[in-house]
């Protein structure tokens, strides 16, 4: 019988370095699938889309830097319907409303959609929690571009701080003297005249 050596460290220290350097890999998620595929193998991504190539969607953020935590499963349905259902986490610069400064904002973002042909007539029949999704001529969905678009709603029409995080100096909402607005004739006055006569 060998002898075994009692070593001081723990049994999983060995190669730690290496080990933690794969789980932190980022893996970049596929520009397009085709969804009947990888439905067919249930197959799940998870990993990253970078800032910089969502170029529609960075248009209006002050930075592109950063990455968009992304998670896809795909799948079939207890209808027999194909499916991409994930979700898109990232955080991101925007400029404030209110008083003009750099804010941060968290975007949360859940998705279900069911992929169907362009000519298809069964846009109708998708029952109403998933949204539709048009498969490009090779039968196949983009998926940076529907994280794109999910990105874009989710992003508030007027970014603003929370009112006691702005800074009040900036908060002044008249500038100069406001003239009162003349009164206009009321347009049913020539009606009452009428009735008079």
């Amino acid at each position: 019988m060998k002898n075994l050596q009692k070593c001081d460290q723990p049994f999983d220290s060995t190669g730690l370095d290496l080990y933690d350097a794969r789980l932190m890999q980022k893996v970049k998620i596929p520009i397009t699938i085709d969804p009947t595929r990888t439905a067919q193998k249930r197959l799940s991504y998870e990993g990253i889309i970078p800032m910089n190539t969502l170029t529609r969607f960075t248009e209006s953020l002050l930075g592109k830097e950063g990455d968009v935590a992304v998670i896809i499963d795909c799948g079939t349905d207890e209808q027999g319907l194909v499916f991409i259902k994930g979700e898109a986490h990232c955080t991101v610069s925007l400029t404030c409303e209110r008083c003009g400064d750099e804010m941060s904002l968290t975007i949360d973002s859940s998705f279900a959609y069911s992929p169907v042909k362009g000519d298809d007539s069964a846009h109708d029949e998708i029952p109403e929690r998933y949204d539709v999704i048009e498969k490009d001529e090779h039968g196949e969905v983009n998926l940076r571009q529907l994280v794109e678009d999910e990105l874009i709603l989710a992003l508030p029409l007027f970014p603003m701080h929370d009112a006691d995080q702005c800074d009040p100096a900036k908060l002044q909402t008249s500038f100069g003297h406001i003239e009162p607005e003349p009164e206009k004739p009321n347009p049913f006055a020539i009606l009452q005249e009428l009735k008079k006569k």
